[in-house]
């Protein structure tokens, strides 16, 4: 592993683009795309080396830890390859290059710069190589990719320059004590696992899951420590209590075992395996009790098979959002490669999981990602009809409805979204191959059977975000202006709680939302109505009153309103 090597051009077959482009991608085509990040990542690594070989640091240069890093490499070259790989690494690589650059920000540059010698240990260790390289220390704390965290008794405050050495895979780290003098830790990394007595050792957590033999177990970094697990700023380590590592692996557990379905790999199957690191976020305890859905999740381009989650209390949850991730990790790894669209990143698209405009990759992001949630969902109802097969409970006729509604909804809204996409004008030769696959499988899924209450909800669901969407960020057009969108100047986030208060249907409704998704268009239209004499604008009432009037009362006139839900509204100044 060189950093000057000549990478021979990369040429995917066609098979593997047309697994991608239908929404899925076997193994075959992950593991393509994982030797493409391989090679960008070298690219990028030699331009930001050319960057800091003259800055000036008190540490060990970058050059002699990038030589120590080869050699190790030479010795033990999968372990190390496996560093070089690690979503944070590609990160940290990324997040430089913006530093250099001058477009973000963080500790000192020489600072950041000294992660390559952290990179350089950790590979030491592995191959058992011995070196002696001068480190950044805050706090006493060395994080150590891949493997976990020094941490130095009574250490200085601030951000301090120690000395690690290794040897046989043992690492020694010096550093200044808190008063005067220095402290010293001495550890072996590989074999050492968690002193809760002294703390001065903190190993990388990892999260199992059931091999492709259902034997032997694969692992998942629960990352925690690396200072550029983030999508984007340093960020200092937050470890997890025991309970809440512990209530990650149950979950994870489970989602794995959700996720794990023989035959053809295909939109919204996922192999663990394929998942690199993830990163819990918002919490390290059991308390409070989180939420049953995932409430935030990201991944980033720079960190292929990492991905950013807050923990759920579902493990179904969980798994859904895995996939999502994975899908827009794959995407990125598509865009390295291929020029999919030409975007002015204009933000003016709607995309229906989304309160705001965006711009076209966003879209064909979501649309990518969405089309695999679809999936899964579509694989949840055939389990569920599965089990409601051979039972008679409520529980088992509720996972079909709740299953049926997702798959409705999820192919409906990426269906648009791959319209849009399709009629924008702005698709390349291989983007434009892209979207037709995405769309020749969401056709196929539009024909297939949904229970018909599931379906209906569904429907709903997607015209009454719409509806909202336009409502709340579309200004109205004066009769002789242009088609195209303009925007509202007062436009802000708006809450959601439609998507997922439509998966069921209460037997009890009380709100107008509540009879509308209970099928009741008539009682709703009156509910509505009632909020609507008080504030005649209020969009979430007018969404709900113009879908419950146009469920009545179909045809033209509702096909206008529904087209163009702004019109009810006075006009508002352009922008």
């Amino acid at each position: 592993m060189t950093s000057e090597q000549h990478l021979a051009p990369l040429r995917m077959p066609n098979r593997l683009f047309a697994e991608l482009a239908a929404g899925g991608g076997s193994a075959a085509a992950v593991a393509f795309l994982e030797r493409a990040e391989r090679a960008r990542r070298l690219l990028l690594l030699r331009t930001l080396l050319g960057h800091l070989d003259a800055l000036p640091t008190p540490l060990t240069p970058v050059a002699e830890a990038w030589r120590v890093l080869k050699e190790a490499a030479e010795r033990s070259p999968e372990p190390v390859e496996r560093l070089l790989l690690a979503p944070a690494t590609g990160g940290w690589i990324s997040h430089m290059l913006r530093r250099v650059h001058g477009t973000a920000t963080g500790p000192p540059l020489w600072a950041e710069a000294g992660h390559l010698s952290a990179l350089a240990l950790s590979a030491c260790v592995h191959a058992g190589t011995e070196t002696a390289l001068d480190i950044p220390l805050t706090g006493g704390r060395l994080p150590l990719p891949g493997l976990g965290m020094v941490q130095l008794p009574d250490a200085k405050a601030g951000l301090t320059v120690g000395r690690a050495t290794t040897a046989g895979g043992e690492l020694t780290v010096t550093g200044p004590r808190r008063t005067t003098g220095s402290v010293r830790v001495t550890c072996r990394p590989l074999t050492r696992r968690d002193d809760p007595g002294t703390g001065t050792w903190l190993p990388l957590r990892t999260l199992t899951h059931a091999g492709p033999d259902g034997e032997t177990p694969g692992t998942v970094a629960l990352e925690d420590l690396d200072p550029y697990r983030d999508l984007d700023d340093h960020l200092p380590p937050a470890r997890l209590d025991e309970d809440e590592a512990r209530e990650w692996q149950r979950l994870f557990g489970e989602a794995a075992r959700i996720l794990a379905r023989p035959g053809i790999p295909g939109p919204g199957r996922v192999d663990p395996a394929m998942i690199r690191a993830i990163v819990p976020f918002g919490r390290t305890g059991v308390t409070p009790p989180p939420l049953p859905f995932v409430q935030v999740s990201a991944s980033s381009g720079d960190s292929f098979g990492g991905m950013l989650i807050v923990r759920p209390a579902s493990a179904l949850a969980l798994a859904e959002t895995l996939v999502h991730e994975l899908q827009h990790s794959k995407l990125a790894a598509l865009l390295h490669l291929f020029p999919l669209l030409e975007d002015d990143r204009a933000e003016r698209y709607y995309a229906p999981w989304r309160t705001d405009p965006r711009h076209l990759t966003g879209l064909l992001h979501g649309a990518y990602a969405f089309t695999g949630v679809a999936g899964f969902w579509r694989d949840r109802l055939a389990d569920a009809r599965s089990v409601d097969a051979h039972s008679v409970d409520a529980q088992s006729a509720e996972a079909v409805e709740r299953a049926g509604y997702f798959f409705a909804l999820r192919r409906l809204q990426s269906r648009l979204a791959v319209r849009t996409l399709l009629t924008s004008g702005r698709l390349t030769v291989q983007g434009r191959a892209l979207v037709s696959g995405l769309a020749r499988t969401l056709d196929g899924w539009l024909r297939e059977e949904v229970p018909p209450a599931a379906r209906d909800r569904a429907r709903t669901a997607a015209a009454l975000h719409r509806t909202e969407w336009r409502l709340r960020n579309v200004a109205p057009a004066p009769a002789a202006t242009p088609s195209h969108l303009r925007f509202r100047p007062d436009r802000t986030s708006w809450p959601d709680t439609r998507t997922h208060g439509f998966a069921t249907r209460t037997t009890t409704p009380r709100t107008a939302d509540e009879h509308l998704a209970a099928g009741d268009a008539a009682a709703a239209l009156v509910r509505y109505a009632d909020v609507l004499a008080d504030a005649p604008a209020e969009p979430h009432a007018l969404a709900g009153w113009i879908v419950a009037r146009t469920i009545l009362e179909p045809g033209r006139a509702a096909r206008r309103m529904l087209a163009r839900p702004e019109e009810l509204l006075e006009p508002s100044p352009r922008v």
